[in-house]
């Protein structure tokens, strides 16, 4: 995908999302950004546009590694981690604390099946130095330009951006609704916050979706676990930091495990401020 500005050329720059890429290798803006939509819809909303992510079944629980496998899996990773990183700083690179993967999915509206969503997902590029995300992103077309129904996923090696992958199936996510003229520069604040592990309880947060719809745009962030209270909360108000967000705007929560009985990402969500 590469970039293409034309078609938001005619905002302001204040508000076009290309105009604040930086052109160094970095790993935080300085943006004044515009105030999202101030007002989340009711629980019960059931906009279909949207919300059409397919119907994904449950994982039988005989296919769920228990929970002395995933904390063997954790230690390896960490380990593997440090030694990328020894290897990135001899090589005069700048590591990141995670390495990370972009995908991008580009669904037909009106067809909603499992096979098909995993066949339309696609992986763009995984780095783990500020150098490599910057080569990759810097090639990324705006969202201002991007079709709809689209997502952008951005997560932690070793995690699909699905429901039941075993690090989320625990989980949830919050959601934030933007405007659409505003939503490319709220999700490269979030970007930014992912990689340089700014957000409080980072090492529970899996990764992060910007959904392009029709009437909005919408930024989830994913946890591992929904049931762990302070956490949730916490990165919630990590998110509105890092967004500058208004203090009253009521951010939404939902499970992953409501999702899969109600096959919606975005109905029957939780607002909790």
């Amino acid at each position: 995908m590469v970039q293409d500005t034309a078609a938001d050329a005619s905002l302001p720059a204040a508000t076009r999302s290309d105009a604040v890429i930086p052109t160094t290798p970095a790993v935080t803006t300085t943006t004044t950004p515009l105030p999202p939509t101030t007002s989340a819809p009711p629980p019960d909303s059931s906009a279909t546009s949207t919300d059409d992510h397919p119907a994904i079944r449950p994982a039988s629980p005989e296919s769920r590694p228990d929970e002395r496998h995933e904390n063997k899996e954790r230690i390896l990773r960490e380990g593997d981690d440090r030694d990328r990183q020894s290897s990135e700083l001899r090589a005069g690179l700048h590591p990141l604390q995670h390495r990370f993967v972009f995908w991008y999915t580009r669904r037909t509206p009106g067809i909603r099946s499992q096979t098909s969503y995993e066949d339309n997902m696609k992986k763009i590029s995984d780095f783990s130095t500020v150098e490599g995300f910057w080569g990759c992103y810097c090639h990324l077309a705006r969202p201002s330009t991007l079709p709809n129904p689209t997502d952008i996923h951005l997560f932690k090696e070793g995690i699909r951006p699905l429901w039941e992958d075993a690090a989320n199936r625990s989980g949830g996510k919050w959601i934030i609704r933007l405007k659409k003229v505003v939503s490319g520069r709220f999700w490269e604040d979030l970007v930014m916050a992912m990689i340089g592990d700014q957000l409080d309880y980072g090492d529970t947060v899996c990764g992060a979706v910007l959904s392009i719809r029709f009437g909005e745009d919408i930024l989830s962030v994913w946890n591992r676990n929904s049931s762990d209270n302070q956490a949730v909360m916490a990165l919630r108000d990590s998110i509105k930091r890092h967004l500058h967000l208004p203090g009253g705007y009521l951010m939404e929560y939902k499970p992953h495990d409501v999702s899969l009985r109600d096959n919606s990402s975005f109905r029957n969500t939780w607002i909790r401020g």
